[in-house]
């Protein structure tokens, strides 16, 4: 994926979910360090029981598969989201994502 695109495609994102050094929990959980953690893992963030338990750990292949309707893979999660349906943009928006660690720096290639 283009991690440019992807920065574009995150503005989709970004009312409920920040990402990178200064990322904080919102109406949904920060996203540093997406790629490998465990759902329902954010430290102070409220999760629905459904995220809880779902036991996704998440990797592209999940993720792409929860945005593009995150209802449909984990039933009762409270994102709001109608979905990314493009494979491309799915492509690129996974590209911006996974690339910041667990601190919110970009993780050297």
């Amino acid at each position: 994926g283009d991690v440019e695109a992807g920065k574009a495609a995150f503005n989709k994102c970004k009312a409920c979910h920040e990402i990178g050094e200064s990322a904080k929990n919102k109406v949904g959980p920060e996203l540093d360090g997406l790629d490998g953690r465990h759902s329902g893992a954010v430290e102070g963030y409220a999760y629905s029981p459904a995220n809880k338990a779902s036991g996704i750990t998440w990797t592209e292949a999940e993720f792409k598969e929860y945005i593009k309707d995150p209802k449909a893979k984990v039933p009762g999660t409270k994102m709001v989201f109608a979905g990314i349906k493009k494979d491309s943009e799915l492509d690129n928006l996974w590209a911006y994502v996974s690339q910041f660690d667990k601190d919110g720096k970009v993780k050297a290639k």
